[in-house]
């Protein structure tokens, strides 16, 4: 019985050929089973792929047990972790030391950044961790590089305007889409079981001090992707100021502060969630077991009178005050 392979299968297959760490070809062999039609023809292609899987799982393990160190492996921290992507000099180290304190080697030659460089954005009373990597060209990204994308909350693309836009996108989006990277038609950002798959992107476009005529306007046509578009000039300053409230607006959160019942609230150090999330989601925030015993909360914020009554599935919006009470 012919296996009759889906082109979200063939897109999966295609990633793990071009894999070039364990850890990518593992998560590219969960892709292909996981989107595999499930009918007799694929039984022996089924078997074969978990036999693979297998294997490559007890190589990870073996690896993660002796002293191999990831240098692409950013530990996450703050609210949100944004990662840059780009082709050499297009800008990326240039944003991240005028946005962070870290310690950035900004040159006017390509591949200066050899690692991962994580800095601490402020936007108003939250830290967002933002990431310098190295670039990328047509023929050749760090192994490994990939892992570092796999893992942060938004990728944040990096294109020169006084320089080929046109080039650029095509490089980096034959990248994310190589790495089924990029949320689209055929890759959502999670599977049926929760599991991310993939990530959004936005576009930072650097240089506009000296940007091409009408490079903007061409760089957003021949983009086939809903993106931001965000434009910035490391030299003048440009639009920089704006990109810390652009970061916490893209990553789709919003801050919450807890309100000890007969105490004044902690306004210095809100806790972070998702958009859309709940009174219980943040009692789960707090404390997950505790969560369960969650009798009653009051809210202070949008749409509700100061100290209202909230039910557990009332949907918080950014700033409100909680006050949450237990048995």
């Amino acid at each position: 019985m012919p296996a009759n392979l889906t082109p979200e299968y063939l897109k999966a297959e295609k990633w793990f050929r071009e894999a070039t760490t364990t850890d990518e070809k593992v998560l590219a062999l969960e892709r292909m089973l996981a989107v595999m039609p499930k009918h007799k023809g694929t039984d022996h292609l089924k078997a074969d792929l978990r036999r693979k899987l297998s294997k490559l799982k007890e190589v990870a393990t073996q690896k993660k047990g002796g002293k191999h160190v990831d240098i692409f492996h950013v530990p996450r921290s703050g609210a949100g972790q944004i990662v840059l992507l780009g082709t050499p000099n297009c800008g990326k180290s240039s944003i991240v030391a005028g946005l962070t304190n870290a310690k950035i080697n900004v040159a006017d030659f390509p591949f200066a950044t050899s690692a991962p460089v994580p800095g601490m954005v402020t936007f108003e009373d939250v830290q967002i961790q933002l990431v310098d990597m190295p670039p990328i060209t047509a023929d050749y990204s760090a192994p490994g590089q990939v892992g570092t994308y796999r893992n942060c909350d938004l990728i944040a693309i990096v294109i020169d305007l006084s320089a080929d836009v046109q080039e650029q996108l095509d490089i980096c989006l034959d990248f994310l889409e190589s790495k089924n990277l990029l949320v689209d038609a055929e890759t959502p950002a999670l599977d049926e079981h929760g599991n991310v798959l993939a990530k959004r992107a936005f576009c930072i476009c650097t240089k506009s001090d000296i940007a091409k005529p009408g490079a903007l306007e061409t760089l957003k046509k021949s983009c086939k992707y809903p993106f931001e578009f965000v434009e910035v000039s490391n030299q003048t300053g440009v639009g920089l100021e704006e990109l810390p409230a652009k970061f916490f607006s893209l990553l789709g959160i919003i801050r919450i502060y807890a309100k000890p019942p007969g105490k004044p609230a902690d306004m210095t150090d809100p806790f972070t969630l998702p958009v859309g999330s709940t009174v219980m989601d943040m009692a789960t925030a707090i404390h997950r077991q505790l969560a369960e015993k969650l009798r009653f909360a009051r809210i202070w914020g949008i749409g509700v009178y100061d100290g209202q009554n909230a039910q557990r599935n009332h949907v918080l919006n950014d700033k409100d005050i909680i006050e949450l009470h237990f048995n």
